[in-house]
């Protein structure tokens, strides 16, 4: 899932947003996710939709230190460039796995507006 920056509440209150992302000169990464299988109950109350579903789910890690203040219970897993957007399309699992894994300390512009 492409992205250009993401957020997390704090958990002080009020609640507040805390954005995320690399700066302008490197505005685009992607979210590592994976379709599954689901089944249950979707929709709305007047028009609910019952059986399987696909869903995309956005894979998470260990907070890294830039996360951790804001957010201590995880951070997405993201994937900064081309080489590791195809390693995750196309590797083998155990190798596409291996980029699960928190950012490095210091990567993410932090913007506490």
């Amino acid at each position: 899932m492409p992205a250009s920056r993401f957020c997390e509440w704090t958990n002080t209150m009020p609640k507040r947003k805390v954005w995320f992302d690399f700066g302008e000169d490197e505005p685009l990464f992607c979210f590592a996710g994976i379709w599954r299988p689901w089944t249950g109950t979707r929709g709305t109350k007047k028009d609910p939709a019952t059986g399987e579903h696909m869903l995309y789910s956005f894979l998470t890690t260990d907070a890294n230190a830039d996360v951790k203040p804001v957010y201590a219970k995880a951070m997405p897993v993201i994937l900064r460039n081309e080489e590791e957007w195809k390693t995750w399309l196309h590797a083998p699992v155990d190798e596409a796995l291996e980029l699960q894994r928190p950012l490095e300390d210091g990567a993410l512009r932090v913007d506490k507006r």
